[in-house]
């Protein structure tokens, strides 16, 4: 099993990033959302919040939420700092854990998600709903509360993202631009894909129906996959189909998307 930093440990990075010389106009930003904070859980809440909140669900009503949430739920944090780190691995725009961590909104998106997940599954639909619903015009990306996704999950660029209510998403994933994991139509149950570890979804890649990606799978940008993928292979084209077999670091790890268009 892959060794993890600890929420401490990632906490202790952001606070030594952000004590560095900065540019003079985030100074304000810098204290409220790291220096005036005691722990990454206070921070992520407040950050969030300041992030979504609107007219009519103030920044304080959001703050007291993510707060209850996080401690209700220690998997959170301990899965938002996993996220932070994988960001910073997987894209080289990235100098420091402070900059997905203030700006990327794959990130900060997806923290909002395991706060509105953790909601739907205690029976607060309507506030997951809206946190969904804030997520999407904010950051552009659309993830039903009830999509289940694990850590070390890595979403760049974000615009276009949708995952439905059935998805599951392993750990170690990362999704590109504008990818869908949706369903075929309007039946109700179990009708969402399901997404093995270590799985990279190139720029537009769309799953639909309840099939999985197994462990260690690349989508293509542009596929279209509608038939199961086999863990380990490269599934390309519309529809897709497996072109070859791979070996070596998990797609999601690489990024590599070098055989996207070998068909």
């Amino acid at each position: 099993m892959k060794e993890r930093l600890g929420v401490s440990a990632v906490w202790e990075m952001l606070r030594e990033s952000a004590a560095s010389p900065q540019e003079p106009s985030l100074e304000g930003l810098m204290r409220a959302v790291v220096a005036e904070c005691d722990s990454f859980e206070q921070s992520l809440s407040g950050l969030m919040a300041h992030r979504i909140a609107d007219e009519h669900v103030t920044r304080e009503d959001l703050v007291v939420l993510f707060t209850e949430a996080l401690a209700a739920e220690p998997a959170i944090a301990e899965s938002a700092a996993v996220d932070l780190l994988a960001s910073v691995a997987r894209n080289p725009a990235y100098p420091s854990v402070l900059v997905p961590y203030l700006f990327a909104k794959g990130f900060l998106g997806l923290q909002v998600h395991r706060v509105a997940h953790h909601l739907w599954h205690r029976q607060r639909p309507l506030a997951a709903m809206f946190l969904q619903s804030r997520v999407s015009e904010v950051f552009s990306m659309d993830i039903h509360p009830g999509a289940a996704i694990g850590s070390g999950v890595f979403i760049d660029h974000a615009t276009g993202v949708v995952i439905g209510e059935t998805a599951v998403v392993g750990d170690d994933v990362s999704i590109l631009q504008n990818v869908t994991l949706g369903g075929t139509g309007k039946q109700t149950g179990d009708r969402h894909p399901k997404i093995g570890s270590g799985v990279l979804l190139s720029a537009g890649a769309k799953v639909l129906g309840n099939v999985a990606v197994g462990d260690g799978a690349k989508v293509g940008a542009g596929s279209v996959v509608l038939a199961p993928v086999p863990a380990g292979t490269t599934a390309v084209g519309v529809p897709a189909r497996v072109v070859r077999c791979r070996a070596g670091e998990p797609p999601a790890e690489s990024m590599d998307q070098s055989l996207d268009y070998m068909i």
